[in-house]
């Protein structure tokens, strides 16, 4: 996949802003961070991080590929609410997934949530819209910026990827930043965090060796 345009901005302003960053894209490559296509939109992307949220992969996307299933692949808020808790807890979902999928419902079809107009809200107000379904917390919607809607400037200083990922490009791979000190380090990144979080994930993922 060839990096937008934006990428390459973001690119070169991290380069520029940190050596040890400039080290890890130069062995990384392009930024090939783009928006995740689920079938069913938002609603369905949300239902799959509930489902993922501390699963093992394979086990989550076997879970999942079951609840998509109920739906034709496609699942709606609409035919969420609909479906006895029965056959959702037969698909995989254990009790508190299952409450926090039908929250998700219930607040998308009542306007809580209103997920037809999330792309049109500052950060802060879609964290906030998503924090008050259960089961969603800040790092969800911080998921849902960065994979669905493709927001710039996302620092999410409590995963422990993007920890650990600043941590391996800095030389200090036993010594994670903490949340509150990741927040200031990632300062010279603005206005390009996102993209600074996938490198940091990218290090992670990969054996690239000292830089």
């Amino acid at each position: 996949m060839a990096p937008s345009a934006n990428h390459v901005s973001a690119v070169t302003h991290l380069a520029g802003a940190d050596p040890a960053l400039a080290r890890l894209i130069d062995s990384v490559g392009p930024c090939t961070l783009a928006p995740r296509r689920v079938p069913g939109g938002a609603f369905a992307s949300l239902a799959r991080a509930i489902v993922f949220q501390q699963l093992a992969g394979p086990a989550a996307r076997a879970i999942h590929a079951r609840f998509a299933a109920l739906y034709g692949g496609r699942p709606s808020a609409a035919a969420v609410l609909a479906t006895p808790d029965e056959a959702l807890r037969s698909a995989g979902l254990s009790s508190g997934k299952t409450a926090s999928i039908k929250d998700l419902a219930t607040k998308v079809l009542d306007g809580t949530v209103r997920l037809r107009s999330v792309s049109g809200l500052g950060d802060d107000e879609v964290v906030a819209r998503l924090s008050t379904v259960r089961g969603i917390g800040r790092w969800t919607a911080e998921m849902f910026l960065i994979f669905d809607l493709l927001r710039p400037d996302v620092w999410p200083v409590d995963d422990l990827g993007v920890r650990k990922g600043w941590a391996i490009a800095h030389g200090h791979r036993d010594d994670l930043p903490t949340p509150r000190e990741l927040e200031a380090l990632g300062d010279p990144c603005r206005p390009h965090r996102s993209v600074a979080a996938w490198y940091c994930w990218r290090a992670v993922s990969l054996t690239i060796g000292e830089w």
